[in-house]
This record gives structure tokens, sequence and C-alpha cells, in this order.
């Protein structure tokens, strides 16, 4: 299934076939394809090259590992992410090297997920990210330093079917992609005056 956006300026292929599907197959991911998001992530850019992001990686064949992660989600993830053959929670490390708060550290986590989502759509694969984490239970399981915070999850895999997700969850995945216009958030001169697109 795909769900380009109805873009009103150009923009790269991968941005317009990205989108993020809860109904995945859990048709495993092979190696190198991981290792070439994970590459993707490598080379975002970062406040000070700090590179704050690490990742906690949990495939559908280590049935442990992927069960440890899923009790790392909250109950209305866990039910379809179920099914995606690889878990991944984002983690920001919160200070620089030489001490001091870095506070782009999320937003730099962020950037390195954008970048491996857009690789991930070139390679054919879907992610969904996920707000939806329980901090503290990704903390315990995977006992995380301090100075280093959970930010996202997000579920990666190929396209599955829609009839395997519920009644409420369908309607999601097939409702239109819909965005605010670039009016809404591109301002200039002013708060909340449109920034000129010609």
């Amino acid at each position: 299934m795909q769900k380009p956006a109805n873009n009103d300026f150009p923009i790269l292929d991968q941005l317009r076939q990205r989108w993020s599907p809860r109904a995945f197959s859990n048709r495993p991911i092979p190696p190198e394809s991981v290792r070439s998001l994970l590459e993707a992530a490598r080379w975002s850019p970062s406040c000070h090259n700090a590179q704050p992001w690490r990742f906690i990686l949990a495939a559908g064949q280590a049935e442990g590992e992927f069960q440890a992660a899923l009790a790392c989600l909250r109950e209305g993830n866990r039910n379809w992410a179920a099914s995606a053959p690889l878990l991944l929670f984002a983690v920001a490390r919160m200070n620089f090297d030489k001490g001091g708060d870095n506070r782009h550290a999320f937003y730099d986590t962020g950037q390195a997920m954008a970048h491996l989502s857009i690789q991930a759509t070139a390679l054919g694969l879907f992610v969904h990210q996920m707000g939806g984490i329980l901090p503290d239970q990704v903390r315990q399981t995977y006992g995380l330093p301090e100075g280093f915070e959970p930010v996202s999850a997000a579920a990666i895999g190929y396209y599955g079917e829609s009839d395997s997700l519920d009644e409420d969850l369908r309607k999601k995945e097939l409702a239109p992609r819909i965005r605010n216009g670039v009016s809404e958030f591109a301002f200039s001169g002013a708060w909340e005056r449109p920034a000129a697109q010609k």
C-alpha cells in the first residue's frame, strides 16, 4: 500500500512516499539493510558534532529481547507494533563530552531518526515512530546510565495487511494523510506573518 504525500511544491520522492503504517509484515529485515539505516543516522548533523543519539534494537527473531522491548511501549502501541520485525528505541545523551548540558540533544536525535526514516523509505521499508513509550521501563530494561534519556521508539519493517488491524486502527491506516499548509508554520518579519512563497 502506498500513501504518497499530496505536496504543493516539489520534494524528493522518498519524502513523498514516507509514511507511518501500523500494519507490518513479520518478514525479517536483511542485516545489510539494518546497517544502512544506522549508517544514514550516523551521518546526521548535530550540535558541535556531539552525535548524542544512541539506538537500542530488538529483532523479532530474538523472542525474549523482543518481548522485553514490547513491554517498554504503551499498551496502545504494543498491539500493532508486535507484528513489526524490528523495534528501536532512540535515546539521547544529554551532556557534551567536555561537560555542560546539551539542550539540542533531543533535536539532534530527531534528525538522526529522520535520516534513518528516509533511508528506510529508499529501501522499501517503513518506520512508525512512537512517543508512546514507558521511559522508566526503558531505563530499567536496558540499564541506561545517568545522563541518557529515552526519546522515542520506532517499529520498522515491510508493509503488511491493513486487515490485520482492528477496526479503529484500520480506519487510521486507510485515511488520507493531512498536513498543515506551509503558510501555517513558515513566517517572515513577524510571528504568524506567512513567509512569501514565490
